[in-house]
């Protein structure tokens, strides 16, 4: 038989191969094949897309920028005397958290912003706690904001330092035991309610260990146990039963003279403790009053901002920062400087 020329259709190759017959089985079993190959084809594309996509979503992260102007734990006017107003001098850390954000690098982050009573009428004690109630509010809000954000990551800039209890037990309760703190203060945050100081910012560690006020405890997702909390630039403790409270809790330190050098005890401590991810707390008025004062405390021979930023940047090469909080900002010229401007004409 003459091979046919030109194009032809596929079951007329069929009839040439076949002298001339249609073989309809021959047919069937060539487009079973085809259509197997085919299938097996996308499937493995897709077993790969979903790879690809996996292992992108493994290794993405999201990271937000929390703006917690909290002022009510504190109890300070009385230490900034260059500020006449108390009012002024106490609703500070808003200004300070403000000020923070608009000098912080500019990223990409998402950016959040904790919803802060910023009216003053009587100041109440409540359980030994100053303006309870509020900061029992301004707990709720901070974490429904970050349920429904659900980041991996929070930077948070504060407000005063009890603005880390709420993002750091948060954060604790996600990672669950493979988390540590590391507290940069010249304090070391341990006070109870019912102590002589009633200010919840000076509560914030044992907030975060689970110890402290109910109502405010019991809004909190997790603890963080005494084992995995290190204090770091502690030089004041106020009074003598905090330093005794501190033994008692098991909680380690570090002075400002043990990192100015280096940070080998820190490495030490973090392969201590066993946990891959750090939450870092940095209040201000660890720094030396003597190069800055950024702060409400001026406790004198602190660290110098060079080594605080080495510090950090040394823990983040061993282990995974989740947590990063700058605290304590209390902004006195710029308060000032308001306080002068509201008083001009023509700008209100």
């Amino acid at each position: 038989m003459r091979k046919p020329s030109g194009n032809y259709k596929f079951a007329d190759r069929f009839r040439y191969r076949n002298n001339g017959i249609y073989n309809n089985d021959i047919m069937k079993k060539w487009l079973s094949l085809i259509v197997l190959l085919a299938v097996n084809v996308i499937s493995i594309n897709a077993q790969q897309k979903n790879s690809i996509n996996n292992q992108s979503m493994e290794k993405k992260t999201k990271t937000i920028r929390l703006i917690y102007p909290q002022w009510q734990g504190g109890d300070i006017a009385r230490w900034i005397t260059e500020i006449k107003d108390p009012e002024a001098a106490s609703k500070g850390y808003s200004l300070g958290a403000e000020l923070l954000n608009f000098l912080a690098p500019d990223s990409s982050q998402e950016t959040l912003t904790v919803p802060i009573s910023t009216e003053i009428t009587e100041r109440i004690k409540k359980d030994g706690v100053l303006d309870r109630d509020i900061i029992v509010k301004q707990t709720n809000a901070a974490l429904d904001l970050l349920r429904i954000s659900d980041p991996d990551k929070i930077v948070t800039l504060g407000g005063e330092c009890s603005v880390s209890v709420v993002p750091f037990t948060y954060l604790a309760e996600k990672y669950k035991d493979d988390v540590a703190m590391i507290w940069i203060d010249a304090h070391p945050d341990i006070t109870l309610p019912g102590d002589m100081y009633c200010g919840f910012h000076a509560m914030a560690v044992t907030a975060c260990m689970g110890k402290g006020d109910k109502e405010i405890l019991s809004r909190l997702p997790a603890q963080i146990a005494p084992s995995k909390i290190l204090l770091v630039g502690l030089r004041d403790w106020e009074r003598d039963e905090i330093k005794v409270r501190q033994k008692q809790y098991g909680i380690k330190h570090l002075t400002p003279e043990d990192v100015a050098q280096n940070s080998n005890a820190i490495y030490e401590w973090l392969k201590s403790c066993g946990a891959s991810r750090v939450l870092i707390h940095f209040d201000m008025d660890v720094l030396d009053p003597a190069e800055i004062i950024a702060a409400v405390g001026v406790v004198p021979d602190g660290m110098k901002l060079a080594e605080v930023v080495r510090v950090i940047n040394d823990i983040a090469k061993e282990k995974e920062i989740v947590g990063l909080t700058v605290a304590e900002p209390m902004p006195r010229i710029a308060i000032r400087i308001k306080e002068m401007l509201n008083q001009l004409p023509l700008l209100k």
